[in-house]
């Protein structure tokens, strides 16, 4: 999927992104299509030739099938796995946030703009949003949320959860 291919992917999924009311409905998927979802969140630049061979189907149904995957919206994009710390970002932290009720959509919006932001979760419980940040020491940290968090107006408080080591999991296969 590597070259052409992956770029045309991802551009036809950036498009996507910006109207996710127009994805079709899921459709079920069969062994052949996990296998390749498997395949390629281990290896992201895997060629089509390699993807084939690996689940046993011609180069022009692996093709099919991983277009039909981005076209329906299951293969979201293809990226890298950084090591955060070896990329200059030292400090992880998961920040809880209670917002105004119904600001959802504007809030996501003004984080989506922070600088380290990795991850937007709106979830229940005790807190309204989880976000994931990642940054170069603790004083980037220190102005993201007292600064930069802390004066959008809907974000009611924030919490922050500093993260002592992580990892990424693996995919199953």
């Amino acid at each position: 999927m590597a070259g052409r291919s992956a770029r045309v992917a991802s551009e036809q999924m950036a498009e996507r992104q910006d109207d996710s009311g127009s994805l079709p409905p899921p459709r079920p998927l069969d062994v052949i299509d996990q296998d390749i979802l498997r395949m390629l969140q281990a290896d992201g630049r895997a060629s089509i030739r390699s993807v084939a061979e690996r689940v046993h189907v011609s180069r022009a149904n692996a093709y099919a099938r991983i277009n039909r995957l981005v076209e329906d919206g299951v293969i979201r994009g293809f990226g890298a796995r950084v090591n955060h710390e070896r990329a200059g970002q030292g400090t992880s932290a998961y920040i809880t946030l209670k917002i105004v009720q119904n600001s959802w959509r504007t809030v996501r919006e003004e984080l989506r703009q922070l600088p380290g932001a990795s991850h937007i979760a709106l979830v229940g419980g005790d807190f309204d949003v989880l976000l994931l940040v990642h940054v170069s020491d603790n004083r980037a940290l220190r102005e993201l949320v007292l600064t930069r968090l802390q004066a959008i107006p809907q974000v009611l408080s924030t919490r922050t959860l500093l993260v002592f080591e992580e990892e990424d999991l693996e995919p199953q296969g």
